[in-house]
């Protein structure tokens, strides 16, 4: 089976507090229910006292949300990652699996302004 979302990918947020926002997914969590996304979700966990580090700290960490929150972009719109409008610009697609000449399956963008193409996986 091809997963839609892999890790490396670059997606949106859809839906939720960070909705609009793109990042990369660092991790799938829990069986590729949840995933990671680099920049969103970010929580302060606390940290206890070590002989290393005397004083207990505070670290910042992207935590988990759910993979129906996100979706691939669209890679005809991914030159817009990053940009001042960044939330009009990129949008996100529907994922299909496409069986090649030579046997291998693929990823491709789906949906009526997509032009079907591949979606590369960029470890």
């Amino acid at each position: 089976m091809l997963a839609r979302i892999r890790k490396g990918d670059v997606v949106k947020v859809i839906s939720g507090k960070y909705k609009g926002k793109t990042g990369r997914v660092l991790r799938l969590v829990d069986k590729g229910e949840r995933v990671i996304v680099e920049g969103v979700n970010v929580v302060k966990v606390n940290k206890k006292a070590t002989d290393a580090n005397s004083k207990g700290t505070q670290e910042t960490r992207e935590a988990s949300i759910s993979i129906s929150n996100v979706q691939p972009i669209d890679p005809s719109t991914a030159s817009h990652v990053g940009s001042k409008d960044e939330k009009k610009l990129v949008r996100g697609v529907r994922v299909g699996v496409k069986v090649l000449p030579d046997g291998r399956k693929v990823r491709e963008a789906r949906g009526s302004k997509s032009k079907g193409e591949i979606i590369e996986n960029a470890k």
